[in-house]
This record gives C-alpha cells, structure tokens and sequence, in this order.
C-alpha cells in the first residue's frame, strides 16, 4: 500500500502536535512542513531531518504530496484549504473550517466535486471520555436528557483577530452537536470586550434543541483559572466530565429526582434521590492521534472520516448564529436544520 505524504501549513501553536502525530503514524509521511517564519522552519528542520520545509504555501502544494494539514490562525483556513483542494490534494483544517457557513459550503462542494476528502480538527469527537458519554446517553443509561453545560476557560491565550466564540468554543459546540446527534433550533448568545475592546474575550451562549433540551456553554480567556468540564442532567442520572483531571475524567453520578404522587392528597411530591458515583474505565489513546489515524485512514480507502466537511459546516452553522445573535444585542437566531 502506498503511503500517504502529508504536508503541514503552520508550525506555530498547535502545528507542532500534528506535526509529531503524523510522523509517528504507519502508513504515512510527514514530507513537508510549511511556515513564514525562518526560526521556526530551523526549528522543525532540527526535528525531522527528512522533512522538506517551505516558505510559501504556494511552493509546498506544487510539491508531491499527497494531502495537507493546516494549522494556521482561523481567517486563514478558508483560503489555504481552498487552495489545497484546487491544487488536488486531501486536507485536514483545524477548527473552525471557516469564518462563515458561504466559505464551509464552498470548501464541502469543492472536495465533494474533486473527489478529496476533507476533513476538520473537531478533537474532541475522537477522546475516548467523550464517546463513552455518547455511549451513555444513546443507551438511555440517564433516562431522559434535561440539560447540558460546559465552562471552557482560562487565563490567556488572547486573541485580537476572533473572539472567544470562533476560538475555543468550536470544541464545546462540536462536542455538543456530536453527543445529541442534531442541530439546534437556535442560539441565543451574550458577550464582552474586556481587553481591547475588538473582539468579545467572554461569551455565553445558549442553544435550544429540540424536546425542550439546553445546552449553555461559557467560553473565556479572561478567567482566574483553566477550566474544561462538561455537565449533564439527565432525568435518572448525571454526568460531568473533567477532561483536565488527572484520572476519573467521566463521573457518573446516580442522583436525581424523582416524582410521585402522594397517596394521602393526590398531589405530586418531589423526593431527591442520591446513589454511587460510577467512574467508568477509559482507555488511555491520545485523542489526536486517533483523529490523525483517521484522516489517514479515510484517505488510504477512500471514505469519510468521522469529523468530516458536513461535521465541520455543521459546527460553523452554530458558530455564525452565535455571533449574530451577538451583534444582535442576544437576540435568539434560528439555525438552518
């Protein structure tokens, strides 16, 4: 079988973890990494002696690779992976795929019309924590879904060219969208610009599905301490999900209320009920290297990856609600099913 040869576009923040990820998997190569800055192209040439470095996109995509992966800031991912996809090549995009639902449609018709596959950063949907609560909830282990909610913040990193919602919240929204299977009705979203005033360092924003299920996410970096957690309420059982814990990053937690009606008045008494804590036992996989497997994977046999161009849209559909519903003082905004 021939191996996949993969070039890289941004050796910054987070490239590096591709970087080492794609070099240490079977049935490909890690043949080219790409960057502006001299410094850091030295840097990986230090890394990974057989690896050609670029200075220019442009000359790394008229090279023989077979797929790119791009890691660069979010208003770039549009055009680079645009450009990938013309030159004929397979891609892997951070999150978000794009900075609007037009620029995600072309990219999904692009691939689709050129027969690439095209596939989004969307981590999390590959960490074993999570798919063990997707597990739970379409196994009905919580009984019927009441609510859900996610803090993800932390002092720093700050951005000035998108706000907390583009960011770092695509992780919380995907995971969400991923564990309820659907879309939501719509978003209602607040914010604020603490810092410089351009961007909103602090959003909250809430999406209704429907059935009468909430999910609220809190995104920010602005904040006095790093914080990745995850609630749900279910009507028989609870789960929160600590994926900054050392160990015992899913509890399960036999605690609820139950409704009964009372023999003596007919009326309807609420009695809390609070059992054992259940901590299931997750393997120990690095989330990003099954996501890297992945895409290598749907390229070697011609499929869909999991986090694929529809999952990616998928994601930017809620994100650009959001951010309307932002410039539009929290007013709820209805979401495309």
């Amino acid at each position: 079988m021939n191996r996949t040869r993969i070039g890289l576009i941004g050796f910054g923040y987070w490239g590096p973890n591709l970087a080492r990820n794609f070099h240490a998997l079977p049935g490909c190569d890690l043949a080219a990494i790409c960057d502006a800055s001299e410094a850091r192209r030295q840097k990986a040439e230090s890394i990974y002696r057989s690896t050609r470095t670029f200075a220019s996109y442009e000359a790394m995509l008229a090279s023989d690779i077979d797929a790119v992966a791009i890691a660069t800031p979010a208003r770039s991912h549009f055009p680079l992976a645009r450009a990938a996809l013309q030159a004929g090549k397979h891609v892997f995009v951070e999150k978000p795929l794009a900075m609007s639902v037009a620029e995600a449609e072309t990219l999904v018709e692009l691939a689709e019309r050129l027969g690439r596959v095209l596939m989004v950063g969307h981590v999390f949907e590959y960490n074993p924590a999570i798919r063990h609560m997707k597990t739970l909830l379409d196994g009905d282990a919580i009984g019927d879904l009441y609510y859900l909610y996610s803090t993800r913040v932390n002092l720093g990193r700050v951005q000035s060219d998108i706000n907390a919602l583009w960011s770092i919240a695509p992780h919380d929204v995907s995971i969400l969208l991923y564990l309820l299977g659907r879309m939501p009705v719509s978003v209602t979203a607040r914010g604020a610009r603490y810092l410089n005033g351009n961007v909103e360092d602090v959003v909250f924003f809430t999406l209704d599905f429907a059935g009468g299920v909430l999910a609220h996410v809190h995104a920010s970096w602005l904040d006095p301490s790093k914080v990745r957690r995850m609630t749900v309420v279910g009507s028989k059982k609870m789960i929160v999900y600590d994926d900054l814990a050392a160990e015992g990053k899913v509890k399960v937690y036999d605690k609820g209320v139950v409704k009964a009606r009372d023999a003596q008045y007919g009326e309807y008494q609420y009695r809390l009920h609070s059992g054992d804590i259940a901590i299931p036992k997750l393997p120990l996989l690095e989330p990003l290297r099954i996501e890297c497997q992945d895409f290598v994977d749907a390229i070697a046999h011609g499929r869909r990856p999991h986090a694929d161009g529809y999952n990616g849209l998928r994601v930017v559909k809620v994100l650009e609600a959001a951010q309307q519903s932002l410039r539009e003082h929290s007013r709820p905004v209805a979401i495309e099913q």
